[in-house]
């Protein structure tokens, strides 16, 4: 009886190294996860082989793995700069990243974990003031906003495309200028607006008083033609249709009372 306990201590002992053994040898990646594998006795930090991908791994006790969110992430940036002639400007951008899969392992042993702040955020930085340098305030506001933000992308994009991260958009989420700026850059567009609307009203009128004064010009040369084509001998054959249709209609009562200078009969009726 006092034996069962000497025997069962190193068997409890041997249980638990084996659960830690275990437990260290293990390691489970969720989806959108990938792990960097550090071989503490073979080189360190494995480059030259795919990240560990989702599921569960193996590995031995005395290595370790890193594990990156792999899927695209989002940043919100705000930052100040200055544009074109010197105004301090506030821009505020969203940017679409993610690390390179296949070169995870050269992300973690070259830029750490913290590669985000080392690589992507001085980058975006350093390419909003770059960009925001070449425009005035006024362009900036209005008509510019989607270049720029084109722009910002492009250049960031050459910035970070050898450090293993894949830069998929950046978005320009607001410009916010000096009030004393926006107000008059407001005025100015309400002023160009209005001019703009004067300048529609003038050319509508003009082009309303050219038709009529066709319309008038095509009327007069009608009344012109159609006199000049009116002899006294064609009013005569008029007229007489004119009178034989009348006396041919039955609600007429025709009374002739003598002849006009022209030779026509005068006709009355009811």
């Amino acid at each position: 009886m006092e034996k069962l306990p000497k025997v069962g201590v190193p068997i409890i002992i041997g249980i638990v190294i084996v659960l830690i053994v275990m437990f260290k040898s293990t390691v489970t990646i969720d989806s959108g996860q990938a792990g960097v594998l550090y071989r503490t006795f073979d080189n360190g930090v494995v480059t030259d082989e795919p990240p560990l991908g989702e599921g569960f791994h193996v590995v031995a006790p005395w290595n370790r793995v890193t594990i990156y969110e792999v899927r695209q992430q989002e940043i919100l940036e705000q930052m100040n700069v200055l544009s074109s002639n010197g105004l301090d400007i506030r821009l505020e951008a969203s940017v679409w990243f993610q690390p390179s899969f296949k070169d995870l392992g050269k992300l973690h042993q070259e830029k750490s974990e913290m590669y985000k702040d080392r690589v992507l955020l001085p980058a975006i930085r350093s390419a909003a003031r770059s960009v925001v340098g070449r425009y005035t305030p006024e362009q900036l506001y209005s008509s510019k906003r989607d270049a720029i933000q084109q722009e910002i992308f492009e250049e960031t994009k050459n910035i970070v495309k050898d450090q293993y991260i894949q830069l998929n958009e950046v978005l320009v989420r607001d410009v916010t200028l000096p009030s004393t700026i926006k107000d008059a850059i407001e005025r100015k567009l309400k002023q160009e607006q209005e001019s703009l609307e004067y300048e529609f009203r003038l050319v509508t009128a003009t082009k309303e008083a050219q038709k009529q004064i066709i319309e008038a010009q095509g009327k007069a040369d009608a009344n012109r033609i159609l006199s000049a084509s009116l002899t006294d001998k064609i009013l005569q054959d008029k007229g007489i249709e004119a009178t034989i249709k009348l006396s041919e209609s039955p609600n007429s009562k025709v009374v002739v009372i003598g002849s006009g200078d022209s030779g026509m009969p005068i006709i009355l009726g009811n």
